[in-house]
């Protein structure tokens, strides 16, 4: 009879593609297993829903593919072209991204996305509304001169129409490439900066809201068409001056073999743990997550290899997906390549980006180190061993074998970290740089060894092919952020001159107020609490929620970078004005800005809408919505470390008001404490610690991590210690007087 346990595909045997070292197509290194090459119906379906959501779902060929072509290598050209003069001027460099990616966008985006049948040609209407759509950036790369210099700002008619065009095919190119959220959003922003007493539209939307006179059709269209404060606003400036070029380092990076080769280490170290494959996820995916800051193609990556492996040891279908789903999304924590939000938000805070990773590191590591406890207890509830070793890649040979990747990410984190002077866009440039040469090294150098089959020109051939198929992938997953940044400046555009943040600011004030007061009358009612201490932190709490609450909705719709320029604009100045915080201080304001930011990658893995999950579901053959309501359970771990952030800033090496101002001997405790808290924390939602827990113990647990989530005296923290310790040895106790569980032994591969 069949294990249910057991995957209904075979699982590759990365040990086998060691041995058959020659045997392996010209264009591959045996010695690792290529976690991007579909072996069943599932893997494909998930890399075509991955396709269909960030590169495009459109398979070409012919004319329009070579355009395709063309277009991401020229796009790729100018980005490196301008990094490296360094002087282009500002609207131009961000007008010409701009208009590559709506030629893009309107090739390989279909209006309708079906990942199951991938349209084959390109409508005659696609043609016009792309060539439209690109002719309107020209115009302003052409014309803008002439507003800014000869009619002082002001529009002209036909100034009006073309960005009355341009602002239609962009919420039109949104809607193809990033879904129908932004657009309605957009959409929703401009009504209200129309409506007023002397707007386009006549109307009053109370005190509350009408805080501005309304505003005409020609005045709308300057403030986002023809200025810096709108559609070519900070976002999508810091999309075409560095996140264009990390996007490209990550995909040679990964086209020259990286993210096989951290696959192999992974299942090589963890693999043959308790619950291995699960652990290899997990450490795979922070690995790639160093060059990655896509959750869906990270869960497309790797997980055609680590689900089936989870499903072997016995995780179910579900609880594999979930994992990979869980160790993906949180990828996009990991410095140095954060993903397009975290460049934003070091333009944002006027920090060096530098600055920003050094303090992300921190709780990169926590989440990551919570998630393998989260991995460990979950196999400790289902009583699952790890691989056998024969099935594991030897570590020594896959390192040695592997061991020049590290070369271009020691550049990478070195440099940018250390040289505080440098441009992180031209650290990228170097670095890419470097990977071309070492690929068109490496493809000779494989094509030369005894058995290959193929002559060194043929290896340059390959090398150059290569580079070919990276630059093209790189430039495609731009379409998505490029858009996305430009539509998420029409919102922060229109907040700009409508001064809505200060409305809604009044109004989330207003319901804090009444929390506070709420509270401040509960706890007078207890002798010896200090009440007003205790409503200051309920009302916060309150506004934390309501503020998690829409970056997760708001997540369901968008793509993490456009929710994160949203709540950065809307709910961040709100939070730093109840907070009392001095909004120049980004020490003081970063806590803010990486609540928000983790919020919106939780929402990667938040039900209904998880295309994560849905893609993870693809592979191992559970239930999508099943997946992505175990990977939000794992993720909780994420949202409390957001609170932890906030409430405690140490954690982002942040003291006496200034970044990373915390001493090393301070700052070793303190995330030892964090990380047992999570632990904890960890252990309580999932109610298991050494066994299952009862009621008593998970409130127990749940205490203690609470206690641990805000820095108090380290009495309060010696006592979370001890509640913790109380409930492992009580559990300790209760597994004596049971007899022993039986280990269900690895299904056979």
């Amino acid at each position: 009879m069949t294990d249910p346990r057991e995957p209904t595909s075979p699982v590759p045997n990365p040990r086998q593609f060691q041995d058959a070292r020659y045997d392996a197509p010209p264009h591959h290194d045996p010695f690792f297993l290529h976690a991007h090459e579909a072996t069943t119906e599932g893997e494909r379906r998930a890399i075509e829903m991955v396709e269909a959501a960030e590169t495009g779902g459109r398979k070409l060929s012919g004319f329009p593919k070579w355009l395709v072509t063309a277009l991401a290598l020229a796009w790729c050209a100018f980005q490196m072209w301008a990094a490296q003069k360094g002087t282009v001027d500002l609207l131009t460099l961000r007008a010409v991204h701009l208009a590559f990616a709506f030629a893009l966008a309107y090739l390989v985006f279909p209006f309708r996305k079906t990942p199951d049948r991938p349209q084959t040609r390109v409508p005659w209407l696609d043609w016009v509304l792309g060539a439209a759509a690109t002719g309107t950036a020209v115009y302003l790369i052409r014309q803008y001169p002439t507003i800014a210099n000869v009619q002082g700002g002001s529009l002209t008619s036909t100034d009006v129409w073309v960005g009355s065009a341009m602002i239609v095919l962009l919420l039109l190119a949104a809607w193809r490439t990033i879904g129908i959220a932004m657009p309605i959003v957009a959409g929703v922003f401009m009504l209200y900066a129309l409506t007023g007493p002397k707007g386009l539209i006549q109307g009053d939307l109370g005190p509350q809201l009408q805080l501005h006179a309304g505003q005409t059709w020609p005045q709308v269209v300057g403030q986002l068409f023809a200025n810096t404060e709108g559609i070519f606003g900070t976002a999508i400036g810091v999309s075409a001056q560095i996140v264009f070029l990390f996007v490209l380092f990550g995909a040679v990076f990964d086209k020259l073999g990286a993210g096989d080769w951290f696959m192999n280490v992974a299942q090589g170290l963890l693999g043959g743990y308790r619950g291995g494959p699960a652990k290899a996820s997990v450490l795979s995916s922070a690995l790639n997550g160093i060059i990655s800051g896509s959750a869906v193609s990270n869960v497309v990556t790797g997980g055609n290899i680590t689900i089936g492996t989870m499903k072997k040891v016995g995780y179910s279908a579900e609880k594999a997906g979930a994992i990979e789903v869980a160790s993906s999304s949180n990828g996009q924590l990991m410095p140095p390549v954060m993903g397009a939000a975290a460049f934003i938000m070091a333009q944002n805070l006027n920090i060096e980006y530098r600055s920003l990773i050094l303090a992300a590191a921190i709780p990169a590591f926590l989440c990551y180190a919570a998630l393998l406890v989260v991995t460990h207890i979950e196999a400790l509830k289902l009583n699952l061993r790890g691989l056998p070793k024969s099935e594991l890649p030897r570590v020594r040979q896959t390192l040695i074998a592997g061991w020049y990747y590290l070369i271009p990410l020691g550049y990478l984190l070195g440099t940018l970290t250390a040289n505080p002077d440098a441009a992180p866009e031209r650290i990228a440039l170097n670095t890419i740089l470097m990977m071309m040469v070492m690929m068109l090294v490496q493809e000779v150098y494989r094509a030369t060894r005894p058995g290959d089959g193929r002559t060194a020109v043929q290896g340059l051939k390959d090398g150059v092919r290569m580079l070919v198929e990276a630059f093209e992938s790189g430039a495609r997953s731009m379409i998505g952020i490029a858009i996305a940044t430009a539509a998420a400046g029409i919102i922060v555009g229109i907040v700009t001159i409508t001064g809505l943040g200060f409305g809604l600011a009044d109004i989330v004030q207003l319901v804090s107020e009444t929390f506070r007061n709420l509270f401040a009358s509960l706890a007078a009612l207890i002798p010896g609490v200090n009440a007003a201490q205790v409503a200051t932190f309920g009302a916060m709490v309150v506004v934390l929620l309501m503020a998690q609450l829409i970056a997760l909705v708001l997540g369901m719709g968008l793509p993490t970078t456009a929710n994160y320029i949203l709540m950065s604009a809307l709910i961040v100045p709100i939070i730093a004005k109840i907070a009392g915080l001095d909004t120049s201080n980004p020490a003081q304001m970063l806590p803010v800005h990486m609540f928000v930011f983790y919020f919106g990658i939780m929402a990667d893995s938040t039900p209904p809408v998880a295309l994560a999950a849905f893609a993870a579901a693809a592979i191992s053959g559970g239930n999508p919505v099943a997946t992505g309501v175990q990977a939000f359970q794992y993720e909780l771990r994420t949202a409390l470390l957001a609170y932890m952030m906030f409430f405690n800033p140490q954690l982002l090496l942040i003291a006496n008001n200034r970044l990373g101002g915390l001493p090393l001997a301070e700052a070793v405790p303190m995330v030892v404490f964090a990380f047992i808290g999570l632990v904890a924390f960890s252990a309580a939602t999932l109610r298991f610690l050494h066994r299952r827990t009862n009621v008593l113990q998970t409130l127990l647990l749940l205490v203690a991590s609470l206690i641990l989530i805000i820095p108090t005296h380290i009495l309060w923290n010696l006592g979370a210690l001890g509640l913790i310790a109380l409930v492992y040895f009580w559990q300790k106790a209760g597994s004596r007087r049971e007899q022993p569980p039986v280990v269900p032994p690895a299904v056979a591969g």
